[in-house]
């Protein structure tokens, strides 16, 4: 038996049908480079940035592409927690 859960039965998955380049344009967007160089210090935020080297990096790197899921969960819980106060 097949215990994989099939990709359209996550509707409660932030990260679902994203890609790492819309998760990291929004991240900079957000925070620009500095503060997510300051956030999740790796060279591909810290010196030269771009998405397509920030892109490159963390294809290859799990424990790094872990870290950036992890800040825009936390960037997304952020706003909809602002949201909820501003008037």
């Amino acid at each position: 038996m097949n215990d994989a859960i099939p990709t359209h039965q996550q509707p409660r998955n932030p990260l679902h049908g994203l890609t790492l380049e819309a998760i990291v344009s929004s991240l900079e967007e957000h925070y620009g480079w500095e503060e997510l160089g300051q956030r999740i210090p790796i060279r591909c935020f810290t010196q030269d940035p771009s998405i397509s080297s920030s892109l490159k990096f963390l294809r290859k790197t799990p424990w790094a592409r872990d870290k950036v899921e992890g800040l825009y969960l936390f960037m997304l819980r952020d706003k909809r927690r602002n949201e909820g106060h501003g008037s």
